[in-house]
């Protein structure tokens, strides 16, 4: 007890540090939606045409998507509403660059009635880093 009065410091430093590396694996739990890393998303895509829907901003998402992707910013998300309306009854994957914004995406979609919302794990580039096609507009 004497160590960590004299180095407070050092054992908040411990303890902020251990909550980092723990914060991803407890945000999956509390999460919506079910995370699918991109062999699931593969096979979905070819068994059950899937809505791929982009969450990053136009220039992330000019730099290159996944094909047939629609693309709406997670900033309006909710002001368009209505344009996914039309895609309710089908599976959701829903991205971003790594992963993170999705979270949000997916939450949001589930809130306006999606039954089936998927978050791709690792986001775009973990679907560049498993060789799998992009396009770009």
């Amino acid at each position: 007890m004497e160590f960590l009065v004299k180095n407070w410091s050092l054992a908040l430093v411990f303890v902020v540090s251990g909550a980092m590396l723990l914060w991803p694996l407890i945000k999956g739990r509390l999460s919506s939606a079910a995370q699918i890393g991109t062999l699931e998303a593969t096979r979905l895509i070819n068994k059950e045409n899937p809505l791929l829907l982009d969450v990053r901003e136009p220039g992330e998402y000019n730099s290159g998507h996944l094909p047939e992707a629609l693309h709406i910013p997670l900033s309006q998300l909710k002001s368009r509403s209505d344009e996914l309306a039309k895609y309710a009854t089908r599976p959701v994957i829903v991205y971003c660059e790594r992963g993170v914004r999705s979270s949000s995406a997916a939450s949001a979609l589930a809130k306006l009635g999606f039954q089936r919302v998927l978050e791709l794990r690792g986001g775009l580039r973990a679907w560049r880093d498993a060789g799998l096609p992009t396009q770009r507009d």
